[in-house]
């Protein structure tokens, strides 16, 4: 509807229904998929309204709220959905990059030691860090050539943009509006916009979620990074030595996150559908056969049994199988 260009208040007619069945509590019981799409529609209208938007903050919170319930109830189901979003051109980048970075902040957040507003205040700055290009990122993420100069600039004021539009909103805190302001700012002062050195922990596993979702998306001018090599870059850290919060981000997240496609060992390609005991041993439920065929059903393989062990990521594109999250969750 927004790509469409109807009208404000068309689109906030139908958002209300998702908001309503969130404020109701049911958003909880919904099996992930619906439950994400009331979330991601009504994310993507307050985001897409920007400066007109009513009760932004109230609303944001009921978002934020179903959210959260999700990630503690159905966190692997979550994660599914949501990377399978990202490879979904047909629906808002930017809102479903802010769900998923929100997402991964609160499975890190309680082994990296944040508190309860630490977690919230980071919470909302995923949700939120680029509200001041929304319709831009939608752009960016679907374009096929490079960033024209007005794009690079548009990306390098975002941060200071998203600000002023959320205290314009009504966001008052403190350290929310400072981790927008700040999320591309790095420890060694070489980010952007203002260029000062920034190392808190929550600084820290903002960008760390927020690179890695933008890393894995697919864009048309070039294709997703693999979840694995991601994994192991945050592993390292920029000093490439051992980084403690990049090992706890990959041990919670895992080298191949639910969503994600795979090679076994056997041959078979899958998507990974739960995370395991191991960051390197999910569950996956393999779609083609180590013939080239696609299965007529999909089969559930455990990885950590070497005779179906991972092999390597996949890029989205190289399965050819339409995947339906319902239908995958339903059999787990």
């Amino acid at each position: 509807m927004v790509r469409g260009n109807e009208s404000l208040q068309r689109i906030a007619d139908v958002s209300a229904l998702a908001t309503a069945r969130s404020d109701a509590g049911e958003t909880e019981a919904l099996p992930a998929p619906e439950a994400w799409g009331d979330l991601h529609a009504a994310l993507a209208t307050l985001l897409h309204q920007g400066p007109q938007a009513q009760q932004f903050v109230q609303r944001l919170l009921r978002i934020q709220a179903g959210a959260d319930a999700l990630w503690q109830e159905q966190p692997d189901n979550s994660l599914l959905v949501l990377i399978q979003l990202l490879f979904d051109p047909l629906v808002s980048y930017s809102a479903t990059h802010a769900l998923l970075t929100a997402g991964l902040c609160a499975l890190v957040a309680p082994s990296a030691g944040l508190d309860e507003a630490q977690r919230r205040s980071v919470g909302l700055a995923a949700l939120t860090m680029n509200i001041g290009m929304t319709r831009e990122h939608d752009e960016m993420a679907r374009q096929p050539g490079p960033l024209t100069t007005l794009q690079r600039k548009t990306v390098r004021e975002h941060p200071q943009h998203s600000v002023a539009m959320l205290r314009q909103l009504g966001a008052s805190d403190t350290e929310w509006l400072r981790l927008v302001a700040q999320h591309h700012e790095r420890p060694d002062g070489t980010g952007y916009p203002n260029g000062v050195p920034v190392d808190r922990i929550t600084h820290r596993l903002l960008q760390m979620a927020d690179v890695y979702t933008a890393c894995i998306s697919p864009r048309k001018s070039r294709g997703a990074l693999l979840s694995q090599q991601v994994a192991r870059e945050l592993y390292l850290g920029a000093r490439r030595g051992p980084d403690p919060l990049g090992a706890q981000f990959v041990k919670c997240i895992g080298f191949f996150p639910p969503g994600s496609y795979v090679r076994l060992v056997n041959e078979e390609l899958g998507v990974v559908v739960r995370r395991g005991a191991k960051a390197n041993t999910p569950k996956v439920f393999a779609l083609v056969g180590k013939q080239g065929l696609p299965l007529g059903e999909p089969a559930l393989r455990d990885t950590a049994d070497p005779a179906f062990a991972v092999k390597d990521s996949l890029p989205p594109g190289v399965v050819k199988v339409l995947v339906n999250p319902g239908k995958l969750i339903a059999r787990c």
